[in-house]
């Protein structure tokens, strides 16, 4: 097992946290409220959001360098995910979450 820098880890949990925020906001936040929330371009956003954060993890966590290229789609990603959520409205976990990752990801990526 390789060992991973304190910022890593950071941007492991912090991408991990948001693919649990960003899945489980739209299975049961997003679908339980109807309009906005659920409209195709939102959807699609939040279920990428979730898959890029849970894929960036993995890159970091298998120590392939090719994490900087995931962790800089994440970072563009979560930034516009963390906007749509704000627009939609009632999603501040959703809002924290995205932000915080795309803070860590913006970092791993340089």
């Amino acid at each position: 097992m390789h060992k991973l820098s304190p910022q890593m880890r950071a941007c492991v949990d912090a991408c991990l946290n948001c693919y649990t925020v960003c899945l489980s906001g739209f299975a049961g936040h997003c679908l339980e409220m109807g309009g906005e929330h659920t409209k195709p371009d939102h959807a699609r956003l939040m279920l990428a959001c979730a898959e890029i954060c849970r894929t960036s993890a993995h890159f970091m966590l298998l120590g392939t360098p090719h994490h900087k290229h995931t962790c800089a789609e994440c970072a563009e990603i979560c930034t516009e995910c963390a906007k749509d959520c704000e627009r939609v409205g009632g999603m501040e976990d959703c809002v924290a979450a995205c932000r915080a990752c795309a803070e860590t990801c913006r970092a791993m990526a340089a």
